[in-house]
This record gives structure tokens, sequence and C-alpha cells, in this order.
């Protein structure tokens, strides 16, 4: 049994590691993305990334049904077509309490593999697409307070000492 994943906050250095490719679809992979599933209902979340939670495989979890109860796994995700722009108020369980508007593709096309290693195809909008977008960013190293501007940046960094200042009290 591999030891319980928990999902790491910010300033985590984990959260910028880089990922690798994902090259054995084994019963160890999909023991963690069950883990990352769990994880991810129980926090209410919509989308966890491996780096979330320590891990370097390239790969991520979301479930955006209204009843939470589709999962879906994409590993080593590549997004191979975009198109549109939305402003998107967004989250993450690796900053509580902190939203932001931020642009991202309206719509999008990503190919990928699930976690038996079955290459896939899909095309997303709203939600879903937005949300793809917010944990392939994380895989690469990039969270979602990267897309603001400096300035915009700054403010949400502060405001999340700050909310961390008085949840650590």
């Amino acid at each position: 049994m591999a030891a319980p994943l928990k999902i790491l906050q910010y300033p985590h250095k984990a959260l910028r590691e880089p990922t690798h490719q994902v090259t054995d679809f084994n019963d160890a992979l999909r023991q963690h993305v069950q883990q990352m599933l769990s994880l991810m209902y129980e926090d209410q979340a919509v989308g966890l990334a491996s780096t979330q939670v320590g891990l370097t495989y390239r790969l991520f979890v979301v479930d955006v049904s209204p009843q939470q109860n589709q999962p879906e796994c994409f590993i080593n995700p590549e997004i191979i077509e975009s198109c549109g722009t939305k402003l998107y108020e967004e989250g993450c369980a690796s900053f509580p309490g902190l939203y932001a508007k931020v642009l991202r593709a309206d719509t999008i096309t990503v190919q990928y593999y699930d976690e038996f290693g079955e290459k896939k195809t899909q095309k997303a909008n709203g939600l879903a697409a937005n949300c793809i977008q917010h944990e392939l960013d994380h895989v690469n190293g990039i969270l979602f307070i990267d897309r603001l501007s400096k300035l915009k940046k700054m403010m949400m960094l502060k405001k999340y000492e700050k909310l961390n200042r008085v949840t650590d009290e």
C-alpha cells in the first residue's frame, strides 16, 4: 500500500517541480490516481494535479460533473487545439480561500492517456476546459497566480498570507 497523499499548500516547492512523462501504466499508478480522486472529492475540488500531492507524474484528475460522479484521469496531456478566450474565476486546493479571474481558452481539444494507457482525445469547453487548463498548468509547474498581472499577483499573495496568518493562529 502506497503512503497516503495529502494536498500541499503554497509555497511548497513541489508545486513548482517539473513532471515526467508516464511510461508505466501499472497498479502503483492507478493506486495514486484513486488516492488523488479521493483527496479531490474530500476537498470538494473539481481537479487535482500530481504536483499538488508531491508526485512528479505528468497527470491530473478532474470531475466537473454536477454530482461529482464522473471522474476523469489525464496522463501525459497535451492541448492540441484551442479557440476563444474567457475570464474564469478560479480557486485552487493549494491556495485555500484564494480566488482570482484568469483568462483561459474557452474551448480546447486535449490528447491524453487514461490510467490504463488508452490514448484519448477530448474536446472541452466552459468549466471543463478551464479545469483542464488549470491542472495542466500545475503539471508544468505553473500556478494560477502566475497568470495574473504582477500587481494582481502581489495583491493575491498578500491576501493569501493574511488568510493563512488568521487560520494558523
